[in-house]
């Protein structure tokens, strides 16, 4: 059964200025978003704290469970309903993490229980520290910024065989962050900083196919990013392990389709790069459409049916394989049609 038939003949490229305006849009929104929430809404993972789970064997009101932890001195804490709504669990989560002591699920227990009249379960009780959690959120931006630079020295060397060049910026690049990070400089901003410049150094050293990658993947991880601040979801461990998941999945995309132009470039090298481009998008749209069908089946059955726990994470990987799939036609592969002007000037 043929899904996409082998003629298919799809102006991509023509439409880049319309797609360039719907990236630039969602990624405005996206920091304005992160701007307006001072930043993503950190779980317990990065911002510290302790987090209870406790399932009721009848409903009980948001209200009664925050007049029974204020009890116990936790009248700040956030309680939300947690799974089906049938199951009558809840989260509960403060920012104190020094009262996990051995009779600190009793307490909660006993004053939930008289607050509400309900026999009361503690699932679970998960507590990190303030210095935990920041250790956590530096660690997962190195994670994810040396996940690039490797990423941009596989892409460089198979498509253009620049090993050295590649690796020699790279490396020079995670020395000096990693210099800088011992003065204490703020990981964030020298995060944002060391991207901007690996940009500048691929324009630099002529590195098109390193940069059309890697501004697709910048540009997924942002959307996806923003738009758990928009929803304001939280922003945990599992959720960084989904963004490592899409870096990998996007760059497949991406290098199925470089692929196809790199070859299309020697077959067709008298035609001009924008019907090259647009030939390869078309002649690999349907290895895409069914690799991104097939894995949108299988993180949608994880989103409906895996529970709460995995919910998030599910869901980031829906946005993940959506976006990173358009960035693959719409982001990487302009990219290199901006290379040919520049060829131009020269």
């Amino acid at each position: 059964m043929q899904f996409i038939k082998p003629d298919i003949n799809i102006n991509f490229i023509g439409k880049t200025k319309i797609t360039l305006f719907i990236s630039l849009a969602m990624i405005l929104i996206s920091f304005a978003s992160l701007l307006i929430h001072k930043g993503p809404r950190y779980g317990i993972d990065f911002a510290g704290g302790t987090l209870i789970q406790v399932k009721f064997l009848a409903p009980a009101s948001i209200d009664d469970i925050k007049s029974g932890l204020s009890t116990i001195d936790l009248r700040r804490s956030s309680v939300q309903q947690f799974g089906d709504l049938k199951e009558n669990e809840y989260l509960i989560r403060t920012d104190k993490s020094d009262m996990t002591t051995q009779g600190f699920s009793i307490k909660i227990k006993e004053a939930l229980e008289s607050a509400t009249g309900n026999d009361v379960e503690i699932r679970r009780v998960e507590m990190v520290g303030p210095q935990v959690g920041k250790d956590l959120r530096e660690k997962a931006l190195f994670a994810m910024f040396y996940a690039l630079l490797f990423i941009t020295i596989y892409i460089s060397g198979r498509f253009e065989l620049k090993w050295m060049t590649s690796g020699v910026m790279a490396g020079a690049l995670m020395g000096a962050v990693y210099f800088l990070s011992i003065f204490k400089v703020s990981i964030p901003f020298l995060m944002a900083a060391a991207l901007i410049v690996t940009i500048f150094l691929f324009w630099l050293l002529e590195l098109k196919y390193a940069m059309g990658a890697i501004v697709a993947l910048i540009h997924d991880i942002i959307i996806t990013v923003g738009l758990f601040s928009i929803l304001d979801k939280e922003f945990t461990l599992p959720i960084i392990a989904a963004l490592l998941t899409i870096i990998g999945y996007s760059l497949n995309d991406t290098i199925i389709v470089f692929d196809r132009i790199r070859e299309n470039l020697k077959r067709y090298h008298r035609n001009p790069l924008e019907f090259i481009i647009n030939r390869s998008v078309n002649e690999t749209l349907s290895r895409t459409i069914l690799t991104s069908v097939t894995t949108l089946s299988v993180v949608l059955a994880l989103f409906a049916l895996g529970g709460g726990i995995i919910h998030d994470f599910a869901f980031a990987m829906i946005v993940g394989v959506l976006i990173g799939t358009y960035s693959s036609i719409y982001v990487a592969s302009p990219i290199l049609l901006a290379w040919q002007g520049r060829g131009r000037k020269k």
